[in-house]
């Protein structure tokens, strides 16, 4: 039976963290929040972040702005936020309705400000092995495999998914640390010959059930980001739990493994940034 990664441990120990250093502060970092829509996923997750900020402290600013408004006026609202002294971090709630485009949304944004990691910038930093803000998911991801004490360094990472969010940049991180990285997508042929070669799967391909106990050995680590809510309202990964878990070596479960590290890895990043502004960087 699989060791399960339980990322709401983690993530909880980290807010922990988190709060004890915000406390150190000359003043309490802020988040700006713009949510474009009503989409309702969308309104849980940024429920979700303004509890996380409330408990650490963080004061987080939520701009709600209608499914009619323009990529303009969203960057303009995204340049009024950049001058804003008491703003360390600018995150846009994504997906945007389907008829706007978040790219030039994304890259108004100031680097410095930019705790999602997401502008080119940030990504052209890590892409090269630069310091840079990273985004939270892979982050997340590496992070609670050091809790773990999972090996990287000469491993075989494979991931199955090519994004700009998880895993590009996932890739990038685990190059730094050493691994053997293998990046698969939906065009890959045979997935499973890839996946049966992995140390560490990492799968983020928002299909449920893509991954089989067939697929896989039995000294395998399995991270599991992708998450979709079922006709029967139950959130499933891209891993078929319950027939993988008796044969791997750990597992993270869905919900309550990658999700709650994100959370808590843009925590993180929002408290860095306040601190780089209190040393005037």
């Amino acid at each position: 039976m699989a060791i399960i990664l339980d990322g709401a441990k983690r993530a909880a120990e980290i807010k922990k963290e988190i709060r004890q250093k915000v406390h150190k502060l000359l003043y309490r970092p802020g988040l700006a929040v713009i949510q474009v829509g009503e989409d309702p996923a969308s309104q849980i997750y940024v429920h979700n972040k303004k509890r996380d900020c409330e408990e650490c402290g963080i004061v987080c600013k939520d701009y709600q702005l209608s499914e009619s408004v323009l990529e303009y006026d969203i960057a303009e609202l995204v340049a009024e936020l950049n001058t804003q002294k008491d703003i360390d971090g600018i995150l846009v709630q994504l997906p945007l309705p389907h008829d706007l485009d978040p790219w030039p949304v994304l890259q108004a944004i100031a680097s410095s400000k930019d705790v999602d990691g997401f502008t080119i910038y940030n990504a052209g930093r890590l892409a090269i092995g630069e310091p840079a803000i990273v985004p939270c998911t892979p982050t997340g991801i590496l992070d609670l495999l050091q809790e773990y004490r999972i090996p990287v360094k000469g491993a075989h990472c494979v991931i199955v998914s090519r994004s700009n969010i998880v895993g590009k940049p996932l890739a990038h991180l685990l190059l730094a640390q050493g691994a053997t990285v293998t990046i698969c997508h939906s065009e890959t042929g045979d997935l499973a010959s890839h996946t049966r070669r992995a140390d560490i799967l990492i799968s983020a391909a928002g299909v449920p059930g893509l991954i089989t106990a067939d697929m896989l050995t039995r000294c395998t680590a399995i991270v599991d980001v992708g998450i979709t809510r079922g006709k029967d309202g139950k959130l499933r990964g891209d891993v078929c739990f319950e027939e993988v878990q008796e044969k791997v070596s750990f597992i993270t479960p869905v919900p309550g493994g990658v999700g709650p590290m994100t959370r808590a890895i843009l925590l993180r990043n929002v408290l860095q940034a306040a601190q780089r502004r209190q040393r005037g960087l």
